[in-house]
């Protein structure tokens, strides 16, 4: 079995938390104030048309914007609001942050509120149970079928205290922990607990003042990176305070640099550009000519790849040039990625392969990247040193 550790750290006076398997860093977060995942009592500022968005004042001098085609009715809080109203200036709105603000770009709101529990996500205005991806197929089916009934009783019994829309459920990879004699008590549960956080939102936002904080999101980092030591089958790891021997400064400095070296001589160049991230697989100082080097140096970069677009967060489009293979060892390599992809915390999905031979995934964009980080942690050292 593997070890697993975490490391309590900072950077430029700003708390990280860290997590290490068998001594190679896999799990970075920085602790900083984030409104993702909140929800807000927030008010419509005003209405784009041609964008079809509304534009929602949610916190003080904070406004997000809100697509107009997916609004749950009982998010609206000043009037009786039904599937194709129309959403007006100075309406009452309950939001919760589906993506942080990042340069020009408003916060992405949605009316779609999630509350997590800790062994599912309950979503307002959505139907049915499902389960994560991340799961093995047998156990996926087993745990929807085990709560479907019984959730659907559940869902009914509570439609009128949330104003008469649906609620649909998702069950999240610590579920396969349960012991198969308490599933379903213990996923019931923790989904009722979920549904009467959501109507205490719901019931609060019709009493609060506009712009108050209805939810605050309580995963704490610490948390998250238990959580992904979880997910490797690494279970209770040390927790511990920085001496200075893991180096996290310099790792963490290193991952700024677009040219990673891979123990086989071969190197990545990683690119971050702002529609899309492109990586290169180079054979470098790698042994040419050597039986299946290509395949060991793709399988080897294919790893590292995910581990550094962990680490980097980066998301949306992700383009790789690995290096060219024959078409049998191809089918190996995307059943690698594929299983990579499950893996990540983040939804991540293999889509093809283009014409010209490129890998192309794509990653749920869930918060900032490590750059977009990173350059706000340096704004802030200048303007105390200034």
């Amino acid at each position: 079995m593997s070890d697993g550790e975490i490391i309590l750290s900072s950077y430029k006076n700003v708390p990280v938390v860290t997590a290490f398997i068998d001594n190679k860093m896999e799990f970075l977060a920085f602790e900083r104030k984030s409104d993702l995942q909140n929800i807000y009592l927030g008010k419509v500022d005003h209405i784009v048309k041609n964008l079809n968005a509304a534009f929602i004042k949610y916190d003080k001098d904070e406004i997000g914007y809100l697509p107009l085609g997916k609004i749950v009715p009982a998010c609206v809080c000043n009037k009786n609001y039904t599937q194709g109203n129309t959403i007006k200036n100075g309406d009452e709105v309950i939001v919760q942050v589906e993506a942080e603000a990042i340069k020009l770009k408003k916060a992405k709101l949605t009316t779609s509120l999630s509350i997590s529990g800790k062994y599912s996500v309950v979503t307002l205005g959505r139907k049915g149970v499902g389960a994560s991806v991340k799961l093995n197929d047998d156990i996926r089916h087993f745990l929807i079928e085990s709560i479907r009934d019984e959730f659907n009783r559940l869902s009914d019994s509570y439609s009128d205290k949330l104003y008469g829309d649906s609620i649909g459920v998702i069950i999240r990879t610590n579920a396969s922990s349960i012991p198969k004699e308490a599933i379903v008590s213990e996923l019931l549960l923790d989904i009722e607990s979920c549904i009467n956080k959501l109507i205490k939102i719901l019931d609060e936002g019709r009493m609060r003042t506009i712009y108050s904080l209805l939810h605050s999101s309580e995963t704490q980092t610490l948390d998250k990176a238990k959580a992904f030591l979880n997910s490797r089958d690494i279970h209770d790891p040390k927790v511990i305070e920085d001496s200075g021997i893991h180096g996290i400064i310099s790792r963490i400095d290193s991952l700024r640099q677009n040219k990673i070296w891979l123990k086989s001589g071969a190197f990545l160049i990683i690119e971050q550009l702002e529609s899309f991230n492109a990586i290169d697989v180079n054979t470098g100082k790698a042994i040419k000519g050597k039986d299946d080097i290509t395949e060991k140096v793709n399988f080897e970069a294919a790893d590292e790849i995910m581990r550094q677009v962990r680490l980097r967060n980066l998301t949306g489009m992700i383009l790789i040039d690995f290096i060219n293979m024959s078409d049998d060892k191809n089918e190996k390599l995307i059943a690698h990625m594929k299983n990579l992809c499950r893996k990540d915390p983040v939804h991540t999905n293999f889509i093809d392969i283009t014409g010209l031979g490129i890998m192309e995934l794509t990653r749920n964009k869930n918060d900032k990247s490590l750059k977009e980080i990173l350059s706000e942690v340096e704004k802030v050292v200048d303007s105390l040193n200034s």
